[in-house]
């Protein structure tokens, strides 16, 4: 499918999507949104794509709502078109639930600014590359608003509540150094490096075992909400499944001939 907003590629069982409105800085439309909602859907469901990247054009990941041409609680006047506003911001929360709960890995190369939503749906993936221009804000508490796309939970789970509140409640920026501090990064890499450095780390997971990484990725979410003993249940059902699995069989084959496997998902 083509589309005006975005980038769609797929290459070694790699989904990638590009946010391609560089020279607003990736800002958020309707027109984004939606078709950006499709793009994650259709890599969610593509059996030949393993994990889905998610980065920006230019110079930012994404600056959030594009403020002209208007998006969700961007309009000027109070109690204007709410019903309107709610279902544009239930639409956009369709691809932070989606990167977040997607069965596959998911990975956001931060390449420059993500702000408001741009940030929302940075930390909806599972892991974050960033480089020396990557700032994040949450800056709806700039504008008077709220953190419509997830940020409010997802924040606190990555870098904890005091940190979370202080940037939530300031609307300050977080540079790439302390970002990577606090562990919301998982790589900083120079600039010229993101891209390579990213889906070089794509690719390494996706040449992995789909039924293992699948489980790992549900039981790491999952298991935030689970007592102890109920994970280790839940831990000896997943690993019965992977063990009764011919990606083990070939798994133990692979590492018996000194090859690399092949895994197929089965």
């Amino acid at each position: 499918m083509e589309y005006d907003t975005i980038i769609v590629e797929k290459s070694d069982k790699v989904g990638k999507i590009v946010l391609n409105r560089p020279e607003v800085l990736n800002a958020m439309t309707t027109k984004l949104v939606d078709e950006l909602t499709k793009a994650v859907k259709d890599l969610a469901g593509d059996s030949e794509v393993r994990v889905v990247v998610l980065t920006g054009a230019g110079r930012a990941f994404s600056s959030g709502a594009d403020l002209k041409e208007g998006f969700s609680g961007t309009r000027n006047e109070p109690g204007s078109g709410a019903e309107e506003i709610r279902q544009e911001l239930q639409t956009a929360q369709v691809i932070s639930y989606t990167l977040h709960s997607m069965e596959k890995p998911t990975i956001a190369l931060v390449n420059g600014v993500a702000a408001g939503g741009g940030m929302d749906w940075a930390l909806s993936c599972d892991m974050r590359i960033g480089c020396e221009r990557t700032r994040f804000m949450s800056a709806y508490i700039r504008i008077g608003a709220f953190s419509g796309l997830g940020g409010t939970w997802l924040l606190p789970r990555l870098v904890g509540i005091p940190k979370a509140a202080e940037l939530l409640f300031t609307g300050d920026f977080l540079d790439a150094e302390e970002a990577y501090r606090l562990g919301l990064l998982n790589k900083l890499v120079p600039s010229e490096k993101l891209q390579e450095e990213g889906m070089a780390l794509a690719r390494k997971i996706a040449l992995g075992p789909p039924i293992a990484i699948k489980l790992t990725k549900m039981l790491i979410y999952k298991g935030l909400h689970m007592e102890f003993q109920t994970a280790l249940q839940m831990a000896a059902a997943c690993e019965t499944i992977t063990l009764t699995s011919e990606d083990r069989n070939e798994g133990v084959k692979a590492f018996l001939e000194k090859r690399p496997p092949q895994f197929k998902g089965r």
